[in-house]
C-alpha cells in the first residue's frame, strides 16, 4: 500500500521465507479473517446484482492495460470450502506472486471476486462479513453472469487478456474450462496448474527411482478438480514421452472419491463425465486402506483435503510392496494435509519419496537429513502466465502445462534428489519462471499458437526484456549525444 516497488523487491529476493506468508498456508487464514482485517479493497468486487452492468463496473478499475486477471467466486477456497467474498485473498496473493516471481508488472494485473452469495451460514451471521448476505445464486442466472463477465473483460482489455480461474466449485470449474478454453485466453489453476506441478514432481520422482511412468500404478485419494487434472496430464505425458496411447496409459491410473474406488458400473453411482475415463473394471471397494492393499500402487497422491487419511498402516503397506514408495500429500492448507513429511518418512523406514502441497520442516532420521519439497502451484502458474502473455497465445491447451511440467522437472538437480526434494529450491523461483516461460514460448511458436510477431530469435532474452523492474532507477530522462556537425551554423 505504501511502497509497491519495495514490497515486490523484498518478496522477490526473499521468496522462500515469505512464500508461506503471502501464499499457502497463511493465505487460507487471511481469507477466513478477511472481513475482520478488511481495510481497503486490493481488487475489484463484482456482484451478481451488477448483472447487466459488469462492463461499467470493470471501467472503475483505474488501470487501462490489464494483461492478467485472477478471478474467483469464493466457493471452494483451498480446502476450506465456501468463503464467499472473503475469497479475495486468493486472487490478491496469486497476482502478488505473478509480479514477484514472474515479473508481470503489477499495473497489468487485476484481482477479481465475483460475489454471488455464500452458503456458509456462519458468514451470513457474521457482523464482519463483507459480502452479499444471501445464499448463492445458481442456475441460468449465475451462468449468464459469468458469460457477461467474460465478454466484458474482452471488451474492456482485449482478447489476449489472460483470465485465470481460481477456487470455483468442482461442478462449475470443469464446465467453465470446457466452455471457455477455445473462446478466451483462460485456464483453471486448480485443474491445470496443480496438475502441472504434480506431474513435475512425478517426473522428478522417476529420476529418484530410476523408473519410467509406465512402470507405475497411480492411486488418487480424491477425484475432484486437482486429482482429475493430474490424472489427465499423467496420461498425456505417458503418450508423449513413452509412446503409449492415452486410453491405454490411463488404465494405470485409479481414483477414489467419497463413494469409494471409481470402477465401471459402480452400484453407488457418482461417476461423472470427467471421472468416467478412469472407471476401470474392478469390484467396488470403499476403504482407502483396502484399496491400497488390493491395487498395490507405487504412487499414492492425496488431493481431497481430508487430513491424516494416509494412516501409518497405509504408509507401511506402501513401503511393504515398494522399495521407494512415492507419496504426495498435496492438499492445502497444512491442516488438511493427508500426512506430514515426518509420518511418511517414519512409517516407510525413511524410504518414501515425498512431496506436499504446503511446506513441512526438515526431518532428520535414518542417518539422513530430508528436506521435503513443496509441490506449490507457484512453480507453474507465474511462469506459464508470463509465457502466455509474452507470446500472445489466444487459447491455452493442456500441452502448455505439460511443457511447463517437463521444464520444471528438468531443473531438479541430483543434489535436490539426494535430500529428498522433488522440486528446485523456492529461492530460485524467479529464474525458474523465466525458464518455464521460455519453454512455453518455444512450444507456442513451434505449434503455431503464438501471435506475437515477428518471432523473437532469442526467446529467453525477449521474455527477460518484458519483466517488471523493482529496482529504483533515476527519474531523469535518458541522455544521449548528438554529433558535433549537427550544431554547425550555416555560413552566409
Amino acid at each position: 500500500e505504501r511502497n509497491e516497488k519495495l514490497f515486490y523487491k523484498v518478496l522477490s529476493e526473499n521468496t522462500e521465507e515469505l512464500m508461506p506468508i503471502v501464499y499457502t498456508p497463511t493465505v487460507g487464514l487471511a481469507c477466513q479473517k478477511f472481513g475482520l482485517a478488511f481495510k481497503r479493497p486490493k481488487g475489484l468486487f463484482i456482484t451478481i446484482h451488477d448483472k447487466g452492468h459488469v462492463y461499467e463496473v470493470l471501467k472503475n478499475w483505474p488501470e487501462q492495460d490489464v494483461r492478467c486477471i485472477v478471478v474467483t467466486d469464493g466457493e471452494r477456497i483451498l480446502g476450506l470450502g465456501d468463503l464467499g467474498a472473503q475469497g479475495m485473498g486468493i486472487p490478491v496473493g496469486k497476482l502478488s506472486l505473478n509480479t514477484a516471481i514472474a515479473g508481470i508488472p503489477p499495473s497489468q494485473t487485476l484481482p477479481i471476486t465475483l460475489d454471488v452469495g455464500t452458503n456458509r451460514q456462519e458468514l451470513l451471521d457474521d457482523i464482519d462479513y463483507i459480502g452479499l448476505r444471501h445464499k448463492r445464486i445458481t442456475g441460468q442466472q449465475y451462468d449468464d453472469f459469468i458469460d457477461e463477465f467474460m465478454q466484458a473483460v474482452v471488451r474492456r482489455y482485449g482478447q489476449n487478456t489472460l483470465i485465470q480461474f481460481e477456487d470455483f466449485g468442482n461442478h462449475n470449474a470443469f464446465r467453465f474450462l470446457e466452455k471457455y478454453r477455445n473462446k478466451y485466453c483462460t485456464f483453471n489453476d486448480d485443474i491445470q496448474g496443480t496438475a502441472s506441478v504434480a506431474l513435475a514432481g512425478v517426473l522428478a520422482a522417476l529420476k529418484a527411482t530410476n523408473t519410467k511412468l509406465s512402470d507405475h500404478t497411480f492411486l488418487f485419494q480424491g477425484a475432484g478438480e486437482a486429482a482429475l487434472g493430474i490424472a489427465n496430464l499423467i496420461g498425456m505425458a505417458m503418450e508423449k514421452r513413452e509412446g503409449i496411447p492415452y486410453n491405454e496409459a490411463i488404465k494405470k491410473v485409479w481414483l477414489k472419491d467419497s463413494r469409494g474406488l471409481i470402477v465401471k458400473d459402480r452400484p453407488e453411482g457418482g461417476i461423472s463425465e470427467h471421472k468416467a475415463p478412469f472407471a476401470h473394471e474392478h469390484a467396488p471397494m470403499a476403504e482407502l486402506g483396502d484399496i491400497v492393499k488390493e491395487l498395490k500402487p507405487t504412487v499414492l497422491i492425496g488431493a481431497a483435503a481430508i487430513p491424516n487419511v494416509f494412516t501409518p498402516e497405509i504408509i507401511k503397506d506402501m513401503a511393504s510392496f515398494n522399495t521407494a514408495p512415492i507419496i504426495f500429500a498435496l492438499s492445502n492448507p497444512t491442516s488438511k494435509a493427508e500426512c506430514t513429511a515426518e509420518q511418511a518418512y517414519v512409517h516407510s523406514d525413511g524410504r518414501a519419496v515425498f512431496a506436499s502441497g504446503s511446506p513441512f520442516p526438515t526431518y532428520k532420521g535414518f542417518g539422513k537429513t530430508y528436506e521435503p519439497g513443496q509441490g506449490n502451484n507457484a512453480y507453474i502458474f507465474p511462469g506459464a502466465s508470463l509465457g502466455v502473455i509474452c507470446t500472445g497465445i489466444h487459447h491455452i491447451s493442456d500441452s502448455v502445462f505439460l511443457s511447463a511440467a517437463e521444464g520444471l522437472a528438468d531443473m531438479v538437480q541430483d543434489s535436490d534428489i539426494a535430500v529428498g526434494r522433488l522440486y528446485p529450491p523456492l529461492s530460485a523461483l524467479r529464474e525458474i519462471s523465466v525458464k518455464i516461460a521460455t519453454k512455453v514460448a518455444i512450444e507456442a511458436y513451434k505449434s503455431g499458437t503464438a501471435s506475437t510477431y515477428p518471432e523473437p530469435e532469442d526467446k529467453e532474452t525477449f521474455i527477460r526484456q518484458q519483466l517488471y523492474d523493482y529496482s529504483y532507477d533515476t527519474s531523469l530522462p535518458a541522455r544521449y549525444e548528438w554529433p558535433q556537425e549537427a550544431f554547425k551554423k550555416l555560413e552566409i
